[in-house]
C-alpha cells in the first residue's frame, strides 16, 4: 500500500467556490428578511392583515357628509377636499397669470420694462417688485424673464419662457426679498 491509498486526499477549494456560497447565503438571508416588505399592494392572498383591516373597515360605520356628491356621481371618483381661500398672494397669482398670458401672446421674450408693467397691471406694488435680467453679460437674450412681488411672508413669481407662462406662490427670503443676489433698479 502506499501512502496516497492511505490517506484521502481533498481536493483544494477554490476561492472562488468560497465567495459563491457566501454571496448565495447572503441573497438567501436578504430574501428571507425582507420577504415581508413590498413595493406592491397587499392583494390579501398572502399574509393576516388584509382580512383584519377589512373586517375592521367593514365593521366601521360609514359617517354621512353634507358635502359629498352624489354616491352615483362619485362613484370611482376620489373625494375632493373643499377648496382653500385664496391669499392675496394667490389672488394676485391668479390676476398674473392672465397678464403675463397677455404678454406672452404678444412676444415670447417680453423685456424688464414689459414684465414690470404686467407686474402693476396684475396689481403688485412697485417697490416691492423685482425683475431679473433681459440680456446676460454678453449681450444675449436670456431664455426666461422672471418678476416677483412680495405680498405679506410671500413671493408671487412670474415667468415667461418662449411664450409659456408659469406663476407660483413662495415663501420670501430670510431677507425679505424674492430673489437672490443683487438688486435691479427697475426700469
Amino acid at each position: 500500500m502506499t501512502l496516497d491509498e492511505m490517506t484521502p486526499r481533498r481536493k483544494p477549494h477554490s476561492r472562488r467556490t468560497g465567495l459563491r456560497g457566501v454571496a448565495a447565503s447572503l441573497v438567501v438571508a436578504a430574501a428571507l428578511g425582507l420577504g415581508g416588505c413590498s413595493l406592491l399592494p397587499n392583494d390579501g392572498s398572502a399574509g393576516e392583515q388584509a382580512p383584519a383591516a377589512t373586517s375592521a373597515a367593514a365593521e366601521a360605520p360609514a359617517a354621512p357628509d353634507a358635502a359629498a356628491p352624489d354616491a352615483a356621481a362619485a362613484e370611482g371618483a376620489a373625494p375632493q377636499e373643499p377648496a382653500q381661500p385664496l391669499t392675496a398672494a394667490g389672488e394676485l397669482g391668479k390676476k398674473l397669470e392672465g397678464t403675463l398670458g397677455t404678454l406672452a401672446q404678444t412676444t415670447k421674450t417680453p423685456n424688464r420694462a414689459q414684465m414690470l408693467n404686467a407686474m402693476l397691471t396684475a396689481g403688485a406694488v412697485k417697490e416691492k417688485t423685482e425683475v431679473s435680467i433681459d440680456i446676460t453679460p454678453t449681450g444675449l437674450a436670456v431664455d426666461a424673464i422672471e418678476a416677483a412681488t412680495l405680498v405679506a411672508e410671500e413671493c408671487v413669481v412670474g415667468q415667461v419662457r418662449e411664450g409659456n407662462v408659469a406663476v407660483t406662490v413662495l415663501p420670501a427670503l430670510a431677507s425679505g426679498r424674492c430673489f437672490v443676489g443683487e438688486v435691479l433698479p427697475l426700469p
